[in-house]
């Protein structure tokens, strides 16, 4: 691909040289690992900066939990938990934010009161987040087959879940263009643990570089952070202990491919980087 690099705020993150960080910030109370831990703004605050501290190079703060069974919520709450933290954070200086939404209405405020990347679970599906991420650094695009909360994460049962995953990406990816986002600002995201096997979420992981070529993004992003496969995998029944698991999952990621990786510990997540990196990206072959 032509971009080698994309902008979240005041920073520019390289493609290529090194995976980036996106580090989660949940100011939900009911996020499966760390719901109610930063659903004050004070907290949140502290605990992205800290983050930054540890070497994030994006910060993705998300108002609605994702996990499955959540209940949707309200748009009114939604806005009410994410734009008082993005305001807190860009009142201290901190503009590598990302807003985690499938919403349009808090995509626009969130980008309004300074956010700069939008990612959205649902891929685009609502026509008008479309029109609200025109305005936005870059945006994530992730596969998700269905749009509600009550699906069960095993409910895809394709035979060739990658074809499944870049066929639904790329139409999305055709859709954004055609509404004028650019192609070298849309970052796909394959959903692994929405709605997949374990099966289905290691084949996704080892085709991460296969998925972005062929649908033709200049980054694939992944998301394995204590997630139930990963602790399906590991043992590991409580999502609070799938930190050595995770990082596992995402060094793995670098040899397949990951351009950015989404993760709660964003300490561990770089020294295990930093190896995977070292390895991986300096390779003639890769």
């Amino acid at each position: 691909m032509a971009t080698l690099s994309l902008r979240c705020g005041d920073r520019t993150l390289p493609l290529g040289a090194r995976t980036l960080v996106m580090g989660v910030l949940n100011v939900t109370p009911d996020s499966f690992s760390d719901g109610g831990a930063y659903d004050d703004v004070a907290r949140a605050v502290a605990h992205a900066e800290a983050m930054i501290a540890d070497g994030a190079d994006i910060i993705d703060i998300g108002g609605e939990s994702t996990r499955p069974g959540a209940a949707p919520v309200d748009v009114a709450v939604e806005l009410a938990r994410v734009v008082p933290a993005v305001e807190a954070l860009v009142a201290r200086g901190v503009r590598c934010l990302s807003v985690d939404t499938r919403r349009a209405e808090v995509a626009r405020a969130a980008l309004s009161a300074g956010a700069s990347w939008v990612n959205d679970v649902d891929g685009l599906a609502d026509p008008a987040m479309i029109g609200a991420c025109t305005a936005a650094d870059a945006v994530v695009v992730m596969h998700r087959r269905v749009a509600d909360h009550d699906a069960r994460e095993d409910h895809v049962d394709d035979d060739d879940v990658i074809a499944t995953v870049i066929a639904h990406l790329k139409g999305r990816i055709t859709a954004a263009t055609a509404a004028g986002i650019s192609r070298d600002r849309l970052v796909v995201d394959p959903g692994v643990g929405f709605g997949k096997t374990i099966a289905h979420n290691v084949a996704l992981t080892r085709a991460l570089g296969r998925i972005r070529d062929d649908v033709g993004a200049p980054a694939v992003l992944y998301g394995p952070s204590r997630k139930r496969f990963v602790g399906a995998l590991a043992g590991r029944d409580d999502p609070r202990d799938r930190d050595d698991a995770t990082l596992g999952a995402i060094s793995i990621a670098v040899a397949c491919g990951a351009d950015i990786v989404r993760v709660h510990d964003v300490r561990g997540a770089k020294d295990a980087l930093a190896l995977a990196d070292a390895v991986w990206r300096s390779r003639s072959d890769r």
